[in-house]
């Protein structure tokens, strides 16, 4: 049960925030900015109104939330905190004899109250609405960006998983019959992936096919493990606790494991859009959908700021459209015309590699055709075929029994001329100097605010964390801009 809860029931002591608590201490300017009734607002239909224990204040749970973020403490921690700390009781509207919660409340307040909320849009909104009207938003630029964030389980080479699987269905069917050993297949010594699916394939097969094991309770158990690990292993090649975590990659040597957030940011440093997606994804693809945030925001986008990832033919076109200038290096690679299964294939531009819809990047490339001479030239990526023979999406991609996968694209000389022609005018030369802005703004995201590693598992769970971070910058950026 909910009962509305927004302001301090002051007592007699309340008088000791006047005087503990400075105006200008960040916690109270924060207060004073913003009237945090929305996430009230927001969340209500998340409680019964008349039935149950009474609810802690929606309000107060969302403010645990962002000191958590603000100072990155622990749920324990933060909970500890607020129990001496004057600052943080005012701050959560409570009064200084009052009691804290129990930290494992906050667990269920992200679990129940704000699943399914669109926590990410919902704040950004708020503080680009705020922004605008105290005046501080005053460019018609965004300046777009990705940054990454490591998972909180580290991947398992697959082959290691499936020989650890494997071996503890043998160990579990030899303690009820040690003499099936005979009936087992050869044990696969190479470290090949394609073989040990196949030898794990066979072993499941041999057990299946002797119900006197594949029936016992235990035995069954293991099995059905293996098999769902051999499923996995055919489709994604890496095992983590983390499902929607992805292998993304900063460079060609270069990769992480984890999710990648999107950005958009005027100049004067506010967040006015933000896309979440698993680490393999490219940047380029996601550029309509932070201009049409930051547009919904309130945001008028006369140009956009980025890198030669957002350079692909579909962003040009759209914002040719809008009239919209595009201050960004010209890559030829994926901005060139036309391109053979465009949808299928995204350029990586850290790498400089193209990667496929599984997931996989390109181990190498090769350029083709007379030197010099650009319309006769392509471009072909190499990846690694092992992969592709035993991947779930192989089909209308990879033809059965060839040696090599490869993905081509042509180069021409005389491509995008005018936006060649752009990049050479001052107007083009001074909106480029400020990209260095959202280099910056995702290190604070990083290194202040927590956000180089993943608190939680899944993509909603990371959504949530980059929900809060960015609310926290934002009102920050604010107040001090103010």
């Amino acid at each position: 049960m909910l009962v509305q809860q927004q302001t301090i029931q002051f007592s007699e002591y309340s008088s000791l925030y006047d005087l503990i608590v400075p105006k200008e201490n960040l916690l109270r300017k924060i207060n004073d900015l913003i009237d945090f009734s929305f996430i009230y607002d927001e969340l209500l239909n998340k409680y019964c109104p008349n039935n149950g224990r009474m609810a802690e204040s929606p309000v107060r749970m969302f403010k645990y939330l962002l000191l958590k973020t603000i100072y990155t403490v622990s749920d324990i921690d933060v909970v500890e905190r607020s129990q001496y700390d004057m600052s943080f009781k005012y701050f959560l509207d409570m009064n200084p004899e009052d009691d804290v919660i129990n930290p494992s409340s906050l667990t269920k307040f992200r679990k129940l109250r704000l699943k399914d909320t669109d926590l990410l849009n919902l704040l950004i909104n708020k503080t680009v609405t705020i922004a605008i009207e105290k005046g501080i938003i005053r460019s018609k630029s965004i300046i777009v960006d990705a940054t990454h964030t490591l998972s909180r389980s580290n991947p398992f080479l697959a082959i290691d998983v499936l020989r650890e699987r494997s071996k503890l269905l043998r160990k579990t069917v030899y303690s009820f019959e040690q003499e099936f050993k005979e009936h087992m297949p050869e044990k696969n010594t190479d470290n090949d992936l394609e073989k040990e699916l196949a030898y794990c394939k066979e072993l499941e097969k041999r057990i299946e096919n002797e119900p006197s094991i594949s029936s016992i309770p235990a035995v069954k158990e293991k099995l059905n493990l293996l098999k769902e690990t051999v499923e996995d292993t055919q489709e994604n090649f890496t095992l983590s606790k983390d499902a929607d975590a992805k292998t993304g990659h900063k460079s060609a040597d270069s990769s992480f494991f984890g999710y990648k957030t999107h950005l958009a940011m005027t100049e004067e440093r506010i967040i006015t859009a933000a896309v979440v997606t698993s680490g393999e994804k490219g940047d380029g693809p996601e550029l309509p959908r932070l201009l049409a945030i930051s547009q919904k925001n309130g945001i008028d986008v006369d140009t956009i700021i980025g890198d030669g990832a957002y350079t692909g033919k579909e962003n040009l076109k759209l914002t040719r459209e809008q009239n919209i200038k595009v201050v960004a290096r010209l890559n030829v690679t994926i901005a060139q015309g036309a391109r053979k299964d465009e949808d299928k294939f995204d350029y990586n531009k850290d790498a400089d590699r193209f990667v496929c819809t599984a997931g996989h990047m390109a181990i190498r490339k090769a350029r083709q055709g007379k030197k010099n001479v650009g319309t006769n030239q392509i471009q072909t990526y190499y990846f690694d075929v092992e992969k592709c023979k035993t991947c779930s999406l192989k089909e209308g991609c990879y033809k059965e029994g060839s040696k090599t996968k490869t993905y081509s694209v042509s180069i021409k000389s005389d491509l995008h001329q005018e936006q060649i022609s752009f990049q050479e005018t001052d107007y083009y030369k001074e909106k480029a100097k400020h990209r260095y802005k959202i280099e910056a703004k995702n290190s604070e995201l990083k290194n202040v605010h927590g956000y180089d590693r993943a608190i939680s598992y899944g993509i909603t769970n990371m959504q949530m964390q980059g929900a809060i971070a960015i609310f926290a910058v934002n009102l920050k950026r604010i107040l001090k801009l103010m």
